[in-house]
């Protein structure tokens, strides 16, 4: 008999924690493990800021799949674009938009998220992001580029404008995206004789009332004195009208020249949800507290794609779309799914959080390890040692333990790579939002080719 075949679609923390899971579990010869990801690595999201501030480079958070000392995972270079949940079919584009077709027994949908915008004006045109690694690299060129720019320029309204930044997003990645290359922006400014310190400006603005408020009262204010002792302007209650080229609306009235604006305002599940023609809860898929889809055959979705009840909290709730209930959902679906292949009871997901670290670069930090409120050196040592612990191979480890090493002792180059010089690489470039089939094109997809088999 053919063996079973399982299909894992994405390679976040979600899906990297389930397949590594069944590399270990399964048996020789009990099932064909595949994977769909564009890059043949793990993407360490958490330290994205730090490579936006040159503080790591890119390959270090860049975790590779192939260093499994159990690597029998077949890898599809491309991503999925539909999935047909009678046929069992999945659709993929791979990275040579080649369109193919991959059967499954088993499917496991962890394809993450994207970034959540608005119907603002200008804003998908001018925004940049912060959610992938070719997007970080490009921030740092970006922003470097402007201090070159206006070290440059002889015109008093093209400086002012480029020595103007926006993060847009009072969570933790707009938090820490803000800091720390605010931070590149104050070291940089030594190096450019014509600038003047006092004309960078970092502006940091979110619709909520409070920063980061999961944190607490406290250290959500204890951060936002840190922020604002650095000279960033935080703005609360406040959001984006209007983006163009070189000025940002906000909806207080306050018209702001400035040529960088970064959003970081949420994420929203993949648009390959939408494919499915499935129940959804706020955009992600309702499914039951075993990960399990309702309705479908051996089908299982978690991570930032999934609205997994919250069992800690009665189950009214729903889990976070955070690295740490991601990867230990892995983990429990990869048990759900060889216990599906076994015949055995499905078992719940239940997690208790283990807390929050937050860096801010440098010395600064808050942290709330398992309820413990810390903030200074014992929370930055707290955040590194979390993050670096949490990286899956050694060679990771030991190149962002060089990198923050190496920077903390000698600092920074501010060195443009120029790979993406005449790309205005927004978020319009970066998403790619508009790949994604309808249910009713991936259903006529997969009839013309069972068609054509006949």
């Amino acid at each position: 008999m053919a063996r079973p075949r399982i299909l894992v679609v994405g390679a976040g923390f979600a899906g990297v924690g389930c397949v590594r899971r069944l590399e270990r579990r399964l048996t020789p010869g009990e099932a064909v493990v595949t994977l769909v990801t564009p890059f043949s690595y793990q993407l360490y999201l958490p330290l994205l800021p730090q490579v936006a501030s040159g503080v790591l480079t890119p390959q270090s958070i860049a975790v590779s799949l192939r260093r499994s000392r159990k690597h029998r995972t077949r890898i599809i270079p491309g991503g999925a674009i539909g999935v047909d949940l009678a046929a069992k079919v999945c659709v993929i584009r791979k990275i040579t938009d080649e369109v193919v077709d991959e059967p499954y027994d088993i499917l496991v949908l962890a394809p993450g998220s994207v970034t959540r915008t608005f119907d603002i004006p200008g804003l998908v045109e001018h925004a940049r992001g912060m959610k992938t690694l070719a997007e970080a690299a490009y921030i740092r060129d970006h922003v470097i580029a402007q201090l070159d720019l206006a070290d440059a320029s002889r015109d008093e309204a093209e400086r002012t404008s480029r020595l103007q930044f926006v993060v847009v997003g009072g969570g933790y990645a707009g938090t820490e995206t803000a800091a720390c290359l605010q931070r590149i922006t104050t070291s940089a400014v030594r190096r450019y004789p014509r600038l003047n310190a006092r004309q960078i400006k970092w502006h940091l603005i979110d619709i909520a009332p409070k920063l980061m408020p999961e944190l607490g009262d406290r250290l959500g204010l204890a951060a936002l004195e840190i922020l604002r002792r650095r000279g960033i302007e935080v703005s609360l209650g406040v959001s984006v009208a209007q983006a163009g080229e070189d000025t940002v609306t906000l909806t207080d009235g306050r018209v702001l020249p400035c040529r960088t604006l970064i959003w970081t305002a949420g994420v929203a599940a993949s648009p390959l949800i939408g494919t499915l023609d499935a129940e959804t809860v706020r955009g992600r898929l309702a499914v039951g507290a075993d990960m399990c889809l309702p309705g479908a055959d051996r089908v299982f979705a978690l991570g930032d794609a999934a609205a997994v009840p919250d069992l800690t909290k009665g189950g009214d709730a729903v889990c976070p779309p955070t690295a740490q209930h991601a990867t230990r959902q892995g983990a429990k679906v990869a048990e759900n799914v060889l216990a599906a292949l076994r015949g055995q009871p499905l078992r719940p997901y239940t997690h208790q959080d283990l807390g929050l670290v937050v860096d801010l670069g440098g010395k600064d930090a808050v942290s709330k390890p398992l309820g413990v409120e810390l903030h200074g050196l014992p929370a930055q040592a707290v955040a590194r040692g979390y993050h670096w612990s949490a990286l899956r191979t050694q060679v990771s480890k030991a190149r962002v333990l060089t990198n923050w090493v190496l920077n903390a002792v000698a600092g920074d180059d501010f060195v443009r790579m120029g790979f993406l010089a005449r790309n205005p690489a927004t978020l319009r470039d970066f998403e790619h939002t508009d790949a994604y089939l309808t249910p009713e094109q991936v259903r006529a997809h997969t009839a013309a080719l069972r068609a054509a088999r006949v």
